[in-house]
């Protein structure tokens, strides 16, 4: 963000910082004219786009656009967060592990770890989170534990008169695969697809509204099968979202996936067909039968392509460097 911030600067951004006091909006249109700063500064404006996380200042205090809620598919509405020191070579993945309420994460970085408990708290407190947190990590810890509370959703629109959400503003998926950035970087592609005139037709702003909520649906029922799919039936959280409802467009892609291996893409999707298929085949729901009837020579030609590339692979892993050791290179 500090990078980002100092490249738009020199660009000729002019960054203005204070606290909103009162926002005026045109009275015939709705749209917004002007923002009131605590110092007194009126920012003038025709497009405003709002970045003020969960709170929505413009979005939803202002234009009163709603949410969406899907907490009834993703239950999990908090987190609590720390970090620690290093205290084992960093490995070369995020571990995301399941825990009786929710799940937990460690990632490391070169100069710390990263963890955090995401959870519901219909099932576990916020108390009883942050002892089963501080228990599961290792290393020093750097900062206290802090709790993060979230409804998982969508804003209605994302787009709303002349006003763009952008990132928590504009929605929030739990963060079991980490979608957040994606979603700021493509509703900033959105916002610059459609960008307006002063008429802001309202068909454009429709057709990215249109496109904004297919890709939070999309990603969110690839969320949603980490959960379902789950056979994991030793706490009531996890009994609960193992025999829960689901969306019919995400039952539509399991059973077409049961019956012969067949994978649905829908428009919008974020996850591709191997991420969906390592899903499928973590959780193992495998097809009745396959799409697909091989004579037995083409078995053998398959096997020795897959043989070819198990050795490949091999060869690969012995060249590389550890992941510690490659670290140390930057």
């Amino acid at each position: 963000a500090k990078f980002l911030r100092g490249y738009a600067e020199n660009l000729g951004v002019l960054r203005v910082e204070g606290l909103i006091e009162s926002v005026s909006c045109d009275q015939a249109s709705g749209f917004i004219k002007s923002v009131s700063l605590k110092s007194g500064s009126v920012i003038d404006g025709e497009l405003f786009i709002d970045c003020s996380g969960f709170k929505g200042l413009l979005i939803e205090d202002v234009l009163k656009t709603g949410y969406e809620d899907w907490s009834h598919w993703l239950p999990c509405d908090a987190a609590v967060a720390m970090q620690t020191e290093s205290a084992e070579d960093p490995a070369p993945f995020t571990r995301s592990t399941a825990l009786e309420a929710g799940w937990q994460w460690k990632i490391p970085l070169q100069h710390r770890a990263g963890n955090g408990y995401v959870y519901c708290s219909k099932y576990i407190s916020d108390e009883d989170a942050i002892n089963t947190l501080t228990q599961n990590v290792s290393g020093r810890a750097l900062t206290k534990p802090r709790i993060i509370k979230f409804t998982t959703g969508v804003r209605k629109k994302f787009w709303n008169k002349n006003c763009v959400a952008l990132g928590l503003a504009s929605g929030f998926l739990e963060p079991l695969e980490s979608t957040s950035i994606s979603l700021i970087q493509s509703g900033i592609e959105k916002l610059l697809h459609f960008f307006p005139d002063k008429s802001f037709k309202p068909e454009l702003i429709n057709e990215a509204n249109r496109l904004n909520l297919l890709e939070y649906e999309r990603i969110r029922d690839f969320i949603i099968l980490h959960y379902k799919a789950s056979a994991r039936d030793d706490s009531p959280f996890w009994r609960h979202v193992n025999t829960m409802s689901i969306p019919e467009s995400l039952s539509a892609k399991i059973v077409a996936f049961e019956k012969n291996g067949r994978l649905i893409s829908y428009a919008q999707e974020t996850f591709q067909d191997a991420s969906w298929i390592s899903m499928y085949n973590g959780f193992n729901i495998v097809p009745d039968q396959p799409a697909l009837k091989l004579e037995q020579k083409d078995v053998e030609g398959l096997t020795r392509m897959l043989n070819k590339m198990r050795s490949a692979i091999a060869v690969g892993v012995n060249y590389s460097p550890l992941h510690r050791d490659f670290l140390k290179t930057l």
